[in-house]
C-alpha cells in the first residue's frame, strides 16, 4: 500500500447512538439493531447526514468463534434515543483511511495498512479502530459488493 492509497484523516468528535452484538457473526447482528431502530426515524435516509462507523469489541480470541462488534450511528447531542439505546461521545483522532471493496478483502487490507502505518511518519496511536460503511449502507449490500473506508489510529 503506497501513500496515494491511503487518506489521511482527522475525524473531529463524534456523539452516537452505540448496538452491540457478541457471536460468531455479530456484524450482521448489530447492524440489524441499528437498522431496526435508526430506519423508522429517517436516519438512514440521507446518505452521508448520519455516518456509521462499526468495530470490533472485543477483538476475536483465539478458541472461540464468539466475538463483540458494534455499530455507532452519529447523532447530535440533543436527540433523544429513547431508555434502550445506549449514547457515547467519540472523541476523534488523526487516521490513515484505505478503502476496500468486498467483505472478502477487509483482513488482507487490514494488514496492506498496518504495514503502511509501519512504514510511514507516523506512529501508532491509542484511539478506536474503526470501519466505515461507505456505499452501499450495511443493510442492504450484498458482502461482495459493500464499499468500506478503514480507519487506522495514527499520530505524528
Amino acid at each position: 500500500m503506497n501513500n496515494k492509497e491511503v487518506r489521511i484523516v482527522k475525524l473531529e468528535p463524534l456523539h452516537t447512538a452505540c448496538f452491540h452484538s457478541y457471536s460468531a457473526g455479530p456484524e450482521l447482528e448489530a447492524a440489524k439493531m441499528l437498522e431496526d431502530w435508526a430506519k423508522p426515524l429517517g436516519l438512514l435516509d440521507a446518505q452521508g447526514n448520519h455516518r456509521i462507523f462499526g468495530f470490533n469489541n472485543p477483538d476475536p480470541m483465539p478458541g472461540s468463534p464468539n466475538y463483540g462488534y458494534s455499530f455507532h450511528i452519529t447523532i447530535a447531542p440533543e436527540f433523544e434515543t429513547g431508555k434502550d439505546v445506549t449514547t457515547k461521545d467519540f472523541p476523534g483522532g488523526l487516521y490513515g483511511v484505505a478503502r476496500v471493496e468486498g467483505v472478502q478483502n477487509i483482513t488482507t487490507t487490514w494488514q496492506k495498512l498496518m504495514a503502511w502505518r509501519a512504514q510511514s511518519q507516523y506512529k501508532s496511536a491509542n484511539h478506536q479502530w474503526l470501519e466505515e460503511p461507505v456505499s452501499p449502507r450495511p443493510f442492504t449490500a450484498k458482502e461482495e459488493n459493500m464499499v468500506l473506508d478503514l480507519y487506522i489510529p495514527i499520530k505524528e
